[in-house]
């Protein structure tokens, strides 16, 4: 059992690793992965962070590119606070050891002007930062030498969290988080870890979804265990599909990154006949949900399993020097992304909703914080722009160490927690079962509540999620937790209030589009779509 006065961090992402290092030099920090520890999103993030670092740009413009991309449902005030404070965040990457690229000219005497700076779709300027194409490896990499290292830091791989630790599960009162029930996934026991504070970093929920680019840990799990602990969750039907995913038999989740497009990349049909002039006049350099909905409407018009992405017009030794990760991949599949196009589809990609937080990262549940693609911030509204993802893991990060390490340090240490009781159940001879429900459900998902949705679609996905959710229940009170299980408990809670809130906005907005209500709201302001469990502890 670890102790009470350290602070909690489940997930090893950008978001975690950061915090662990914000806080360390102050508090014992203890981290959990349910895998190795940077196995997650940001892992495999490739286009960069985005940043008010150049002459050029300045905070209002940043500020404003983000509002219209959130086609009216960012709350500006958390936007602006992330812009704000982004060069300081890109600053202290850099401090940590982060190999951003740089020109191979120097470019000036700001503390930003030796670095290369690319442009993506729905920025007004190049303020994307990055390590080539492969600028969330760099980040995660760097920051995971860093956490090994420090002495204040303990870290346990492997360990996937069951539920949160509330007092009002104990029978106790005020309510609040104590820390979590985990499996070790080796032994397969389960283990108490308490907490001074809770930290969920725990990433999204790509894997709901039949076509994905997130990596098999994105499973839900911290917004899952949220609300069964009482927290309310925002802008869950904001589904990200990313426009471009290698489509290749051999090839698992691998993006072809928004950077390339933004690069000169030509979207074009079998034939090579470029298309996006038929959808929207920014072309290629459209926001996601634009250009993923014109890739989704040709595919469905011409029958078509993919298009391509074609950036071989520019030179060779360019294409290698932008983008050496996604050639490199592509060469091994047999394609020459210098010679020929790159055959892609839509995916599953990022989730802009998640647990309510305040600029702080505090959630409804006292001792207990959200941080990264977890958390509704506010700041993406109805569709992230590209790369505010990895500056939204820093900025928040920062702040909930500074709010964690101001709070008083009511750990509730004397509180007795009683262990994992696994008196009634038996292990399971039906694993079968958790294959099945999976597939079914993520089936279920990508047919009925995908790109495009209708009435009748999400009526039917909620009726097959319940009716999974009410098996996947009873398989749960039965049988000895394992980490497939674990997961599918938390996708198909997941997937059920991504559904409900789909149902709950009677209009067409950013990444949610219904043939059923194809304009937008007269409603003014137009309110985020926000769920409450019906009860807590």
């Amino acid at each position: 059992m670890s102790t009470s006065d350290q602070v909690l961090i489940i997930g090893g992402g950008a978001a975690g690793l950061s915090l662990a290092l914000r806080l360390a030099d102050h508090v014992p920090v203890c981290i959990l992965a349910k895998g190795p520890l940077t196995e997650g999103s940001s892992l495999y993030a490739q286009g960069g962070v985005a940043a008010v670092l150049g002459d050029q740009d300045s905070v209002e413009s940043h500020v404003a590119d983000t509002l219209v991309a959130g086609a009216g449902l960012c709350d500006e005030a958390a936007v602006r606070f992330t812009v704000e404070r982004s060069r300081e965040a890109i600053a202290w990457l850099i401090d940590q050891g982060v190999a951003f690229t740089r020109l191979t000219e120097p470019g000036g005497n700001g503390p930003f002007d030796d670095y290369h700076l690319t442009r993506e779709g729905g920025h007004g300027q190049r303020r994307i930062i990055h390590a080539a194409d492969s600028t969330g490896r760099a980040i995660t990499t760097t920051l995971e030498d860093k956490v090994r290292a420090h002495p204040n830091i303990t870290l346990h791989d492997y360990h996937i969290a069951i539920d949160l630790i509330t007092t009002a599960r104990l029978g106790k009162e005020p309510n609040r988080c104590l820390g979590a029930y985990v499996l070790d996934r080796r032994s397969g026991k389960v283990k108490v870890f308490r907490g001074r504070a809770v930290v969920l970093a725990t990433g999204g929920t790509g894997k709901v979804y039949l076509y994905t680019s997130n990596p098999d840990v994105a499973t839900g799990d911290g917004i899952a265990m949220a609300w069964r602990a009482g927290c309310r969750v925002g802008n869950m039907e904001f589904i990200q599909f990313h426009p471009t995913c290698l489509y290749h038999p051999k090839a698992k989740n691998f993006l072809i990154s928004e950077a390339l497009r933004g690069e000169g990349g030509r979207l074009c049909l079998p034939g090579g006949e470029r298309f996006m002039q038929r959808y929207d006049d920014r072309l290629e350099l459209a926001p996601r949900d634009v250009v993923a909905r014109a890739i989704d409407s040709e595919m469905k018009r011409l029958g078509l399993d993919c298009v391509y992405l074609d950036i071989s017009h520019q030179p060779a030794a360019f294409i290698h020097e932008h983008f050496p990760t996604i050639a490199a991949r592509c060469q091994e599949l047999g394609i020459d992304i210098t010679r020929e196009p790159i055959p892609v589809v839509p995916a599953a990609h990022y989730l802009c909703g998640g647990v309510v937080t305040d600029l702080a990262g505090r959630t409804d549940l006292a001792g207990l914080y959200t941080v990264g693609e977890a958390a509704y911030t506010g700041l993406h509204g109805a569709n992230r722009l590209a790369s505010n993802s990895l500056l939204e893991c820093l900025v928040f990060a920062q702040a909930a160490a500074a709010d964690i390490l101001a709070g008083p340090p009511d750990t509730g240490g004397d509180i007795v927690i009683p262990p994992w009781d696994e008196s009634q159940v038996t292990d399971s001879d039906e694993e079968v079962v958790v294959a099945h429900n999976w597939q079914e459900l993520r089936r279920a998902m990508w047919d009925y509540v995908g790109i495009v949705r209708t009435d009748k679609r999400l009526a039917r996905a909620l009726s097959r999620v319940q009716l999974l959710a009410r098996e996947i229940h009873e398989y749960y009170a039965n049988f000895r937790v394992s980490n497939d299980l674990i997961e599918l408990r938390n996708l198909v809670l997941v997937a059920e209030l991504i559904v409900r809130s789909a149902q709950q906005r009677r209009e067409s907005r950013g990444l949610h589009y219904s043939l059923d209500c194809p304009q937008l709201s007269d409603a003014r302001p137009p309110r985020p779509t926000l769920l409450s469990p019906p009860c807590a502890g």
